[in-house]
């Protein structure tokens, strides 16, 4: 959804967020960012739809007045309703009675249209069953069912049933946000005050990604004081919010864009959070490595820094302080067409370097197209095959352009060095450079590639192909989205992501695939 948002202060000029999914709100205390929430609620309060933990859990006499929220929706649904309802002082007390009550109210339907043999024949999923099931997926130990009217819960470890105000808060504020954003109208924006209040760290990824999974129609404004949940959302729009004019109604506020160098307010940022930080190539917004990682090493804060030379250089600075700081850093760079020697140098300085050229490969591994064959229901094993063969067709067809390739780079890199000397003279320098294509021997180097690449071919070795293989294209011309069902490149990359977000046995092979790629256990 395009959202406008407001005034600047010295009249400067509006950002276009384009058609976002995510908006978090960042800002210190004191610097307007309850303030810009408002704003927006007030502007767009025909589709806005406003929930929070903090408040939910606890009696209040202020209702939430907004059309569609969750007080006014218990408030329609008590005066309606035939069946006796206990005074609900909390609103995580009125959202249970809500799921209930549209629980029976679904399935009294069912039971109308059946007599009638009208509609399906299956039950409907109602928002309970959403709930329960998105309870599992957060929480795989626990279960939650209806048992004459009431919800209970239970664990793995024992039989004992309990009601939902025998859960501790961080679960109360789990079922609220699972249950309430079910209620929001559709194409609604939903703003989230603190959403990492009460949330154990360890789930609060897989909660938002689950949430929002849920609600594909709605655009979320996050407003938040923690860089760790800012960090944890992958399509995102960041507004740091400084100050507020209270006479003009204008803030001083910027879109937080991927940094090029390893700033100070980076820095700063980033401290913050209190997790290792994982650099890597790209950009938040256009490239895929940022979303990826972040999903395959959730334990780091990813930051996206652009180039190779940028990470490096961000990964060797941040770890030079690491006495004032104690947090660990690495980078993720290419592979590309280093040699052994120089991917081991980059893996002592902390830099992870893959068994695969670039990033695309990755994509590439047995174990990630076997996952995500799999996942769509088709033959894993035939799949592969087929893309294999695809792969291995395309690499014997290019072999020689990509032998030269790799000569090509190491000899740009020797030369490098090689000429980095210091000589006495014009002569000295030129007499050199004359000895220098013995020295660096191109054409011996090339055969002896061609040699190990016929080989890799002859032997059908799919694993070093991905090693040496520079090729963007692979992705298209080896035919793996067709082959799983996919439509192109695009959905087959969000279908890897998708499949990320959740702990399915798909996800679980694939970052095993891809850390085992990066010698990671």
């Amino acid at each position: 959804m395009n959202i406008q948002l407001p005034k600047r202060m010295n009249g400067a000029a509006l950002p276009d967020l384009g058609n976002v999914r995510q908006i978090t709100l960042i800002g210190a205390n004191g610097s307007g960012k309850t303030r810009f929430a408002h704003w927006l609620v007030d502007k767009y309060k025909d589709k806005a739809f406003r929930i929070s933990a903090l408040k939910a859990l606890f009696p209040s006499t202020e209702k939430n007045e907004l059309a569609g929220s969750i007080d006014m929706l218990y408030d329609e649904a008590v005066d309606s309703s035939p069946f006796y309802c206990k005074e609900a002082p909390t609103e995580f007390q009125r959202l249970i009675f809500l799921l209930l009550h549209d629980e029976f109210l679904d399935l009294l339907k069912f039971k109308t249209q059946l007599r009638l043999g009208d509609g399906e024949k299956d039950i409907p999923e109602t928002k309970f069953d959403k709930v329960a099931r998105m309870w599992r997926e957060v929480f795989p130990n626990n279960k939650v069912m209806r048992d004459g009217g009431k919800l209970l819960f239970s664990n793995d470890k024992t039989d004992d049933l309990f009601s939902e105000m025998k859960l501790s808060d961080g679960e109360k504020s789990v079922l609220y946000y699972i249950g309430a954003v079910q209620y929001a109208q559709p194409n609604a924006i939903i703003f989230v005050d603190d959403p990492e209040i009460y949330i154990h760290h360890s789930i609060m990824q897989a909660l938002w990604n689950v949430i929002e999974e849920i609600r594909p129609d709605c655009t979320f404004v996050y407003n938040t004081h923690d860089i760790n949940f800012v960090s944890s959302r992958i399509e995102n729009v960041c507004v740091w919010v400084r100050n507020y004019d209270l006479i003009n109604s204008a803030w001083d506020y910027e879109i937080v864009e991927p940094d090029e160098t390893l700033s100070e307010q980076l820095y700063y940022d980033l401290l913050g959070s209190r997790k290792p930080i994982l650099f890597v190539e790209g950009d938040a917004s256009h490239s895929i490595d940022s979303k990826l990682y972040s999903l395959i090493f959730n334990e780091y804060t990813v930051k996206p820094l652009g180039s190779c030379n940028k990470v490096i250089e961000a990964t060797r600075a941040f770890n030079d302080l690491q006495n004032f700081h104690h947090l660990d850093s690495h980078g993720i760079v290419d592979r590309d067409r280093r040699s052994d020697k120089e991917v081991q140098y980059l893996r002592e300085k902390k830099i992870f370097v893959p068994d695969v050229a670039e990033i695309e490969n990755i994509l590439m591994l047995e174990g990630v197209i076997k996952a995500v064959a799999r996942w769509r229901k088709k033959d894993e094993a035939n799949v592969f095959q087929k893309v294999k063969m695809a792969i291995m067709n395309q690499f014997k067809s290019e072999l020689r352009k990509q032998a030269l390739e790799h000569v090509r780079h190491r000899m740009k890199n020797m030369a490098a060095v090689c000429i980095d000397r210091r000589f006495r003279d014009i002569g000295s320098l030129e007499d050199h450079i004359s000895d220098l294509l013995n020295e660096l021997n191109p054409r011996a180097y090339y055969e002896e590639l061609c040699r190990d690449f016929h080989r890799y071919v002859a032997n059908g070795d799919y694993n070093s192909v991905l090693k040496v293989f520079n090729e963007k294209t692979m992705l298209v011309n080896s035919n793996v989205a067709a082959l799983c069902g996919l439509v192109g490149k695009d959905e087959y990359i969000r279908t890897v992501l998708h499949i990320l977000k959740g702990e399915s046995r798909e996800a679980k092979d694939i970052r095993k695939a891809i850390k085992k790629c990066f010698l990671i256990d």
